[in-house]
């Protein structure tokens, strides 16, 4: 079946990331910016930088996004709880927590449900997206399938691939097999999504959100070749 598609809808698609630990104050401002020029659907920033990120975008359509125990997801469920419920109170809009990646590969699956449980309820008390990041490199496509049951088991909005700097990110392949079992989840790609044809093919697949730091090449990109306005995919 064929989809009909706009500069916009890839736009829409698109979380902008400025998550690089070097990232400078400067540099914050212009990736908001460059998220307010081409109505990128988020900025993605540093927790510390949440303050700078909602005044930039205040007035915008930009959501201001953070992350919760990134990289790795191994903080404590408190500590996960006060860093949400912080980002909550400076304005951020989307939250994307890691998953305890060590104790969902020692089966301690209630661990896992009980903390992603307690977040989403907070995040959604408070009308706020959060989106698990299962950093996939660590797993198999048997624990892939069961970390999105977890998912779907504490009620969060998305399951999302990767945090970008574990040794592998987004593959076809793993998010093939989030999107057959995110059963009501939305699905998101981060970790090497550098190009329009990532985005397409991954929106092909039912992919709707990209973690990226190439969103100004996407979107340039799309302007170039959706000369007419729109373009056809299969999906």
């Amino acid at each position: 079946m064929k989809k009909e598609i706009t500069v916009q809808d890839v736009a829409n698609m698109i979380d902008h990331s400025l998550l690089r630990p070097d990232i400078t104050i400067s540099e914050l401002k212009e990736g908001c910016d460059l998220a307010i020029k081409y109505n990128l659907i988020s900025v993605c920033a540093r927790p510390s930088d949440m303050d700078i990120v909602c005044e930039k975008l205040k007035g915008s359509d930009v959501l201001p996004t953070t992350v919760i125990s990134f990289p790795h997801g191994t903080c404590t469920t408190e500590t996960k709880i006060f860093e949400l419920e912080d980002a909550i109170s400076k304005g951020a809009m989307e939250c994307d927590v890691v998953m305890n990646i060590g104790r969902f590969l020692s089966g301690e699956y209630d661990y896992v449900v009980n903390e992603l449980t307690k977040l989403a309820e907070i995040s959604h008390k408070n009308n706020i997206i959060l989106k698990v990041i299962f950093e996939n490199h660590y797993l198999t496509d048997e624990q892939i399938v069961k970390a999105c049951q977890l998912a779907k088991e504490a009620n969060v909005d998305f399951i999302k691939t990767s945090t970008g700097y574990a040794e592998s990110g987004a593959k076809m392949h793993d998010l093939q097999i989030m999107v057959a079992n995110a059963e009501g989840r939305q699905v998101k790609a981060a970790g090497g999504v550098r190009t329009l044809d990532d985005c397409l093919s991954m929106m092909a697949i039912g992919v709707t959100r990209v973690g990226t730091r190439a969103s100004e090449d996407i979107i340039l990109e799309a302007q170039k070749r959706f000369e007419d306005g729109t373009l056809n995919i299969d999906q």
